[in-house]
């Protein structure tokens, strides 16, 4: 990536060692001033112009290349994401908005998001519309100048703490399914939404239910054209599923493993440790399907294959790795050191997270028929 690559993670990595406190696992816990914690980094990036970098300068960036932007979202991913929920604004609801959104629309919603002050939320996923995500049947119709919107999203994440809703419905009724679907952008607090938090083993936050009861909002809240949803839905998800660097995350882990066991890294079963070696390789691997996808995103295009690809590889090794580096860790067990009880920590942290890797954004399964699809079509 180059020197000025090389300098940035330098930066960065000194900024979450000075401005993060030490057992810092991520902002959704049930504590509050880890939440906090999450939007004062955010705050001070944005102030640095390390928020989003490789956006225009006019929407709060300061046009960087793309791999810069790839530098900050591998070092967030990789200290337990310290920007909170922003990745979601910054990675895809930003820049989708940048490429389908009225002049309007782009100066009222991507300042604030380059400047790390608003939350957003994807209502995407339906009670039976979840992988089969055309299936959706929360509807909105028009009313005058007004559309009124009636249904209910789940495992819609951060919910509970966003301001707003990046929301696809229903609009019409075509020959496909894929066709008569719309995107809007819909205040949280407009009257008629409603927020259930569901619980789960990762924490607060995450999960919820959304309820969208004659929700109104006006002509500009639609983003692109009424009815053509699904074209902008795919390149939405190519951009959020290479989004999260989960590679980075396991990769750090890995390296730090030999470090903190010290002399006991030898008394490892020698297949520990070769399972050890084959997940660095397997980080190498993701990190590169990765820069692939980025690389034609640079270019302008979004190949969904390719976040296909990349998608599957990321989320077989979340789980592989947290696997390994779990029977890794319970050789720290005599281990009473402050690093050793960290480490532990953090590889729990890690393998509770992996669990659900497989079936967010668009479960493996779906991935694999998209990639075959792909495949199939260019034989």
């Amino acid at each position: 990536m180059g020197p000025d690559a090389a300098a940035l993670r330098g930066e960065l990595r000194e900024l979450v060692a000075e401005h993060v406190p030490p057992g810092y696992l991520g902002a959704f816990t049930d504590d509050p001033a880890d939440l906090e914690t999450a939007q004062k980094f955010c705050r001070l990036l944005a102030e640095r112009g390390l928020l989003c970098p490789a956006w225009p300068r006019e929407y709060g960036g300061r046009d960087a290349s793309i791999w810069e932007q790839t530098v900050v979202r591998e070092e967030m991913w990789a200290h337990h994401e310290p920007r909170g929920a922003q990745y979601m604004g910054v990675n895809w609801v930003g820049p989708t908005i940048m490429r389908h959104g009225t002049a309007e629309q782009r100066n009222a919603h991507l300042p604030p998001i380059a400047r790390g002050e608003v939350i957003w939320c994807q209502g995407f996923s339906e009670p039976d519309a979840g992988s089969d995500l055309a299936a959706l049947r929360t509807s909105a119709r028009r009313d005058g100048d007004e559309w009124v919107i009636s249904g209910q999203k789940v495992w819609t994440s951060y919910a509970t703490m966003a301001q707003w809703c990046f929301l696809l419905a229903r609009t019409g009724r075509r020959e496909r399914r894929q066709q008569g679907l719309t995107i809007f952008l819909v205040p949280m607090d407009a009257p008629g939404v409603e927020v259930r938090p569901i619980d789960t083993l990762m924490g607060p936050h995450h999960l919820n239910e959304v309820f969208f009861d004659d929700v109104r909002v006006g002509a500009g809240a639609v983003l692109g054209e009424a009815g053509d949803g699904w074209t902008v839905v795919q390149e939405v998800l190519s951009f959020e599923r290479v989004g999260i660097a989960r590679y980075a995350r396991c990769e750090r882990l890995l390296q730090d493993a030999p470090r903190v066991l010290g002399d006991a890294w030898d008394a490892l079963p020698a297949e520990l440790r070769v399972r050890w070696a084959r997940m660095l390789t397997h980080c190498r691997r993701a990190r590169l399907l990765a820069y692939r996808v980025i690389a034609t995103q640079q270019e302008g295009r979004v190949r969904p294959n390719d976040a296909a690809a990349y998608r599957i590889a990321v989320t077989r090794l979340d789980q592989e790795s947290a696997d390994v580096l779990a029977e890794i860790a319970e050789y720290t067990g005599t281990d009473d050191s402050a690093e050793a009880a960290w480490f532990r920590l953090e590889v729990e942290d890690h393998r509770r997270y992996s669990h659900a890797s497989t079936v967010a954004s668009g479960s493996i399964d779906v991935q694999r028929i998209l990639l075959a699809r792909a495949l199939l079509a260019a034989s």
